[in-house]
C-alpha cells in the first residue's frame, strides 16, 4: 500500500506557523489538520491564538472547535479523528497539512502508537499528558521517582511515553511491568517535518508580545464567559496556559499584572520544551526565520525541499 504523504508543519508557540501554513496550504492543494492542543476546543479562542476564518483565507481546516471545554479529549481521540481527516483529504486527491505545536498529538500520527492496545484510564492520561505539557518532562520523572521508584530508575526522563505510561499504572494502584520502549514509524504516513525555529531572545520578544495583545483582545472577558456558561476552572481545557492564571486573578490570587507575567513566562517555558521535543525527530528539516528577509523566500525553500523529498521516496 501507498503511504500517504504527511506534510508538517511544527515549531514553538508564536514562531510564526499559522499565517506560513496558509500560504503552503495554497501552494501544495492542501487541506490543514490543526495538531493543537486547545484550539481543538469551542469558545477559547483568543487565549489559544485559534486561527480565524478570515486568517484562514478559504483553505479548509480540521480539529478546530471540535469539541466543547468540557469533553474529555484525549491523544487516543485526537489520532482516531485525525486519521478519518487525513483519509477524507486524500480521497479528495488533495495534500495533508499537519500544522501545529502538540508534540503527543504529532508523535500519534508520525508513529505507530496503537491505543487500542492499551487497557488505559483515558481521562487519567488526559490529566497526565496535559501535565506533561504544562510543568515538563523533569516534573513528570520526579512525580514517578515518588511513586515508583524502580521504574523511573529503569525508565529514561526523556522516554515520555513510558514516563506517562508509567504514572497512569502507578496512579490507576498498579507497578510499571514491561512496555515497548520503541517508537516505530506509522507504516501508512510518510511524514516531511518542517519545524519552524528563530532567535531564542526574538521567540521570547514574540511570544511576550503575543501575550500583550491577547489582553488586549479581551481574554479576561473569554474566560469570564465560558465561567458563566458553567464551564468549571478544574476542567482539562481549563488549565490550559493563559486560562488558568486568568482565573486566578478573577479569584483574586493575582493581581492582573501578575497573572501577565506568569502567562509568558509559562508561555516562554513551554516554548523551550516544544524546542527540545521537536529536536527528537530526526527526520526533520529546520528552518531558521531569522535568516529570511520574506515569506516568500522561506516558502520557496519549504517548497523545494518537500519536492526533492517526493523525489527520492
Amino acid at each position: 500500500m501507498k503511504k500517504i504523504p504527511l506534510i508538517i508543519l511544527t515549531g514553538p508557540t508564536a514562531v510564526g506557523k499559522t499565517a506560513l501554513s496558509i500560504e503552503l496550504a495554497k501552494d501544495l492543494n492542501a487541506e490543514i489538520i490543526s495538531a493543537d492542543s486547545m484550539q481543538i476546543y469551542e469558545y477559547m479562542d483568543i487565549g489559544s491564538a485559534k486561527i480565524t476564518k478570515e486568517e484562514m483565507d478559504g483553505v479548509v481546516h480540521y480539529m478546530i472547535d471540535e469539541v466543547k471545554p468540557d469533553y474529555p479529549f484525549s491523544v487516543s481521540e485526537f489520532q482516531h479523528r485525525a486519521n478519518k481527516y487525513i483519509q477524507k483529504i486524500t480521497n479528495e486527491n488533495k495534500n495533508v497539512l499537519v500544522t501545529g505545536g502538540t508534540g503527543l498529538y504529532l508523535n500519534s500520527l508520525i508513529y505507530n502508537m496503537d491505543f487500542a492496545k492499551s487497557n488505559s484510564n483515558s481521562k487519567l492520561r488526559e490529566e497526565l499528558e496535559k501535565e506533561l505539557e504544562e510543568k515538563g518532562i523533569d516534573y513528570m520523572h520526579e512525580k514517578l521517582k515518588s511513586l515508583d521508584e524502580d521504574a523511573a530508575s529503569r525508565i529514561h526522563k526523556n522516554n515520555t511515553k513510558r514516563v506517562i505510561r508509567a504514572l497512569e499504572v502507578c496512579l490507576d494502584g498498579k507497578k510499571m511491568q514491561d512496555f515497548s520502549t520503541d517508537l516505530k514509524y506509522n507504516d501508512n504516513y510518510l511524514p516531511v517535518i518542517i519545524v519552524l525555529n528563530r532567535d531564542r531572545q526574538v521567540l521570547y520578544d514574540r511570544i511576550n508580545k503575543r501575550v500583550d495583545i491577547m489582553i488586549e483582545s479581551g481574554l479576561v472577558d473569554e474566560v469570564k464567559k465560558l465561567l458563566n456558561m458553567g464551564y468549571n476552572k478544574d476542567l482539562i481545557s481549563m488549565q490550559g496556559i493563559g486560562y488558568k492564571e486568568i482565573v486566578k486573578y478573577l479569584e483574586g490570587e493575582y493581581t492582573l499584572q501578575e497573572a501577565i507575567e506568569i502567562i509568558k513566562r509559562d508561555s516562554r517555558r513551554y516554548a523551550k520544551r516544544q524546542i527540545t521535543w521537536f529536536k527528537r525527530y530526526k527526520e526533520s528539516k529546520w528552518f531558521d526565520l531569522d535568516k529570511y528577509d520574506n515569506t516568500q523566500m522561506l516558502k520557496e525553500d519549504i517548497l523545494n525541499y518537500i519536492e526533492n523529498i517526493s523525489k527520492n521516496v
